[in-house]
């Protein structure tokens, strides 16, 4: 079934680039929506001091609402919009930081610098910065394929120039060594392929600083790119994942995602996973659906994760998925405790959790005894004693039903270990066994569903437990994913990919016309050949100049690097409060 997400906010699409009269029909449109008092921002690219009274007079009404407030009533059930519909200003993580902290605190003295800083174009997902190389146009380009039943069909494409450097990155990851890569950043600073694997050489060496300036500069290139009639925000533009040259910003866009994340912002993550969600929403190919669940619960967006699983149950069976299944019952459960909340409503709300909980427990009785171990928790022991949720219950499992359960409990154990939380899932587990014992035939049902469904997982979701790395779901992979190489600029790419241009074949010159010397430089730079011409050979010298540079600055940085060696244990004696 065809999901036409958009259809009844074609009137509301916005540009990449939104005009100053879109804007305050967007500011009209979000006070009677949410009833939120905050103004959006004034556009960068205009340089007047207006725009700066402007951003005074927004952080003055930052200021004095409630900052802490972090569940808005624009993904509540009220709200008209579609339900994947995405704001501008919270793609910024800064709006998420200000209501902690407040807009002083996060802004600082940045308002007088930015007066003076040198023009960038205006962009919402990332925010150019003073310290990047200068841009200038990669070679990439969006194109509008078709428009049909009011969705806009998308796709990113390489100029020719940009796919011979294409071509040179995938000789640099075959090298395997990430100083190919440096290298070709140095010629190439906005491809966005070399960008993104170097990222995770980075992120591995823990400098996630790098790492997460790396990814912004990727979606920087992106969003430049950007066709004028593309829209972030109203969930009617595609981009078929079946493209390679598409597949790099839905990797640029997770990773950012999981970068705001882990620095503190969830709620900016989560409308980041709403974007990428809404660019293929049937085919999900980042499987986006087991992750939403939790960015919504750690952001406290309740009433959105309510709302996009009352709207897909019919046609997506997000049920019979085990993060939702437990996310939309602990979603009831914190509505119920809620101070504003009614006491008929709380009551409510707490006996809906109550009955979810409880469902989600006999579908899925492998998640308690996993989650209960990484909450630290020891179970009671009519509980670990009892066949349901004894070994069995997890050695019974299909391997795929295994994988989604690990990537949950991994992922969500740790919004399990308030205390409110743990004496409620002691009072549903409770009542699980007094049903299972007085033989309730739903145990029988889910018994039997369990043993049909769940066979096997499809591609999408062994990218999305690469993609995680969270190792309680990637240790449950199937060989035929751990034994092939995995790319992380392009995981497990699709079967059916849609191919626009190929890689030429690179020449194989047989080991008897070849010295010694020529296989040394061979295995330096893959696609260097004594045999070439005299313009690709010096190429080749001034990459390898390029690299023997950054090594030689390598190995100074670690010459001078010194160690204090610990005080030597000389006189063992010695008072311990006596110092040298």
């Amino acid at each position: 079934m065809s999901l036409q997400i958009c259809e009844a906010e074609k009137a509301t699409t916005d540009e990449d680039t939104v005009k100053p009269e879109e804007q305050h029909g967007d500011e009209t449109k979000e006070k009677s929506d949410s009833g939120e008092t905050e103004k959006r921002d004034a556009q960068p690219e205009t340089g007047a001091e207006g725009a700066g009274d402007d951003i005074d007079a927004l952080l003055e009404t930052i200021e004095q609402s409630n900052g802490l407030t972090l569940q808005s009533e624009g993904c509540g059930a009220s709200d008209n919009r579609p339900v994947l519909y995405v704001e501008h200003r919270n793609l910024n993580p800064e709006t998420e930081l200000k209501r902690y902290f407040g807009a002083r605190a996060v802004l600082g003295d940045q308002r007088p610098r930015q007066r003076q800083r040198q023009f960038h174009r205006s962009t919402w997902m990332t925010i150019p910065k003073n310290t990047w190389p200068r841009f200038s146009r990669p070679g990439i380009s969006m194109t509008l394929l078709e428009s049909r039943d009011g969705l806009q069909y998308f796709t990113f494409e390489h100029s020719r120039d940009y796919q011979q450097i294409q071509f040179k990155f995938l000789d640099s990851v075959e090298s395997m060594d990430p100083n190919n890569i440096v290298a070709l950043l140095q010629m190439n600073p906005y491809h966005i392929d070399s960008l993104l694997q170097l990222s995770d050489v980075c992120r591995i060496q823990e400098d996630h600083e790098m790492a997460r300036d790396l990814i912004e500069r990727a979606l920087y290139s992106f969003e430049c790119a950007f066709h004028p009639v593309c829209s972030l925000t109203s969930g009617t533009s595609r981009l078929d994942y079946l493209r390679p040259e598409n597949r790099a910003f839905y990797l640029a866009g997770y990773k950012h995602m999981m970068f705001l994340e882990r620095r503190g912002c969830p709620r900016t993550a989560l409308e980041y996973c709403r974007l990428i969600l809404s660019l293929d929403p049937d085919s999900d190919p980042l499987c986006m659906l087991l992750l939403i669940d939790f960015l919504s619960l750690r952001s406290r967006e309740y009433n959105f994760l309510l709302r996009l699983y009352q709207d897909w149950e019919v046609h997506r069976n997000l049920s019979q998925l085990p993060n939702f299944a437990f996310s939309v019952a602990l979603s009831h459960f914190h509505l119920s405790q809620e101070d504003q909340t009614e006491s008929e409503e709380r009551e409510r709300l707490k006996h809906k959790a109550d009955l979810l909980l409880q469902d989600a427990l006999i579908m899925f009785p492998g998640v308690l005894m996993p989650l209960l171990d990484l909450c630290t928790v020891q179970p009671d022991a009519a509980v670990s004693s009892h066949d349901f949720f004894g070994p069995r219950s997890q050695l019974g499992q299909t391997p795929a039903l295994a994988e989604l359960v690990s990537l949950y409990v991994g992922r969500t154990h740790t919004l399990w270990r308030e205390g409110g939380v743990l004496l409620w899932l002691e009072e549903c587990v409770r009542e699980v066994l007094r049903r299972v014992d007085s033989k309730d035939p739903l145990v029988e049902d889910c018994q039997n569903k369990r043993k049909q469904r769940y066979q096997s997982a499809p591609l999408n979701i062994h990218r999305h437990v690469i993609l995680s790395e969270i190792k309680e779901a990637t240790s449950t992979l199937p060989l035929e994913v751990t034994t092939q190489s995995v790319m992380g600029f392009d995981p497990l790419p699709p079967l059916d990919s849609v191919v626009s241009y190929t890689r030429p074949e690179r020449q194989s010159v047989g080991a008897s016309n070849e010295s010694t010397l020529s296989l040394f430089f061979r295995s330096l730079l893959p696609n260097f050949n004594l045999q070439d011409d005299l313009e690709v050979a010096q190429a080749g010298r001034e990459l390898n100049q390029e690299v023997n540079r950054l090594m030689v600055a390598m190995r100074d940085m670690l010459a001078n690097i010194q160690f204090q060696e610990p005080p030597r244990e000389d006189n063992p004696d010695r008072d311990e409060g006596e110092w040298d």
